[in-house]
């Protein structure tokens, strides 16, 4: 089936698969705030690709995470777990990118990758469905 945002997804999913490799580096070399900020925008950029299946577009990233849940977690399309992961990313991607005095443990990066991956399959799964 052709898309309207075709291009746009394929790129997002592409940096999504990218950030999330990006994280796994990271957290090996010890970088945990920065590999947990690169999980959740593996997250956000599969947020955006499904997103866009829908010809919906977020300039915020509020935005990305309201309508994943309006549009996904409340229909049952998604279950609530991946919503409940992309909310506690986000927050976890606070503490990594902004979190002065309080780092992200390595434990939490890697259950960030975990759920970032499980998220992104999900994602993937969905499109698939809708290509269907």
């Amino acid at each position: 089936m052709m898309r309207k945002y075709g291009p746009e997804i394929a790129a997002n999913l592409e940096r999504a698969e990218a950030s999330i490799q990006a994280a796994k580096d990271l957290v090996t070399g010890g970088y945990n705030d920065f590999a947990a900020s690169r999980a959740y925008y593996a997250a956000f950029y599969a947020a955006t690709a499904i997103l866009l299946c829908e010809e919906l577009e977020f300039s915020k990233h509020s935005g990305v995470i309201a309508n994943i849940h309006r549009e996904f977690v409340k229909t049952g399309r998604l279950d609530k777990r991946h919503g409940k992961d992309l909310n506690w990313l986000f927050e976890l991607r606070g503490v990594g990118d902004y979190g002065a005095t309080i780092h992200v443990t390595q434990q939490d990066a890697e259950k960030a990758i975990k759920g970032a991956e499980e998220f992104l399959r999900a994602m993937k799964d969905l499109i698939q469905e809708e290509d269907k």
